[in-house]
Formats: structure tokens, sequence, C-alpha cells
């Protein structure tokens, strides 16, 4: 057979080499420009649906749904830079999210947000996008803690009944006591024997104290604690 002859005798020129690409300072910071302008850009434009005007009758919505959300359109932003044009790094982003499978409840959508976050700095340090990576979880721990800084106090929701024949007496004081506990309440019922107030108290906060400080108001009291499950606003 005979050999291949080459236009003007140039030799056949050498495939790109895609690891030498990657380990360049150019491409990484080429990578690393678009993260600080698209990146951000996400951030906003996913804020902007998340915190939109609610219209009037609509259900509140959830700020650990909204923080999820804007959680979501940075990862977006951060899967498209590392798959690029890259076909091969497509289908690689497809399945291993195709393996994530979430076994234990997660009780905060934005922890599940989390995950997928840390999923995307994963897959770029796992295809050699460093400075990326790094940057994307500067800015993932940045955005987390503004967005945290605007949760409100968490807390537990009780039913407190409070069973005294000087109740309408001691109603003042006892309310007087449960605003020294940082304990928000509203009074849901009142008879001549008994008091029932449904209270928030902070996650922190055990119940001993207010109930050895209501018991002492009156020996003869008994306190029914009943904790509840509030109900969580609609998305």
């Amino acid at each position: 057979m005979a050999p291949v002859a080459y236009a003007q005798g140039a030799p056949p020129q050498a495939l790109p080499d895609q690891t030498a690409r990657l380990d360049s300072p150019g491409f990484e910071f080429e990578h690393l420009r678009q993260a600080l302008l698209r990146l951000p850009l996400a951030a906003v434009l996913g804020a902007a649906l998340a915190i939109r005007p609610r219209r009037r009758g609509t259900p509140q919505r959830s700020p650990a749904v909204i923080q999820t959300q804007i959680i979501l359109a940075i990862i977006g932003a951060l899967v498209m830079l590392i798959v690029g044009a890259s076909l091969a790094r497509a289908f690689g982003v497809v399945g291993v999210a195709g393996l994530v499978r979430y076994r234990a409840k997660v009780a905060d959508p934005k922890d599940a947000g989390v995950m997928l976050a840390a999923l995307g700095v994963g897959l770029g340090a796992g295809v050699g996008l460093y400075t990326l990576s790094m940057f994307a979880t500067f800015f993932f721990v940045v955005v987390l803690w503004l967005l945290e800084s605007f949760e409100p106090v968490a807390h537990k929701l009780f039913m407190l009944t409070i069973n005294s024949k000087e109740a309408p007496k001691l109603q003042p004081t006892i309310e007087q006591l449960l605003r020294r506990h940082h304990a928000t309440y509203e009074l849901r019922a009142s008879a001549p024997d008994a008091l029932s107030f449904e209270l928030k108290l902070p996650l922190n906060q055990r119940t001993d104290a207010l109930s050895k400080a209501i018991a002492d108001l009156d020996p003869q009291s008994t306190l029914e604690w009943e904790e509840k499950k509030e109900k969580a606003p609609a998305v």
C-alpha cells in the first residue's frame, strides 16, 4: 500500500492536548473571569424571582424555600461553567447527578441546595478547574452567610395550659414572665381556673426555668406543655 502523501509535504497536525489546556493558567483565569460575572448575575436573577412581589391573598413564602431558589440559580450557572461546550462533561454531570439519592429526610430545603453546590464544586475540581472551584466555594459561603443573616430565629411551638384557681388574677404576671423568657405568646383560652397560651420559644431554650417561675406563683397550680408542629408556609 502506497504511503499517503501530504500537501506540500507538511506533516499531520497533532491533536490538541486537552490536559495541557486545562493546566494552562490562561484557561483557568478565563473561567474565573466568566465566574466573576456569571455567578453574581445568577444570584441576582434568582433573587429577583424568589423575592418577587407577593400578590394579595397568596400564602406567605417560606424563607428556606426562597434561599434554596437563589442557591439553585447559582448552581445552574456553575454547572454550565463547568460543562462549557464539552459533551463528555455534560454526560458526566448527568451521570453523577443520577447517582445522587437523598436517603435521609432533609428538613431544610436549603441543605439540599448546599449538597448540590458541593457536588458542583466537586465536579469542577474533578475536571481540573481548580481556580473556578475555589472561587465558587468562596462565593457560596458568602451567599449562604448573607441569606442566613436574614433568616428568622428558629423556634419551637407549644400550647401551654396553666390550671390554677387564681388564673385570672395571675394572668398579667404570667405574661410578664413569658416576655422575660423571650417567648412570643397568644392567649388562646381563658377560664376561671385555667389559662391556655400558644407559645413560640427560641429553639435552644428549655422550658424548665419558665415552668418553675410560673409554678412559684401558685404552688397549687399544674402546667401542661404540648409541643405543636407549625404549618410550613406555601412556596
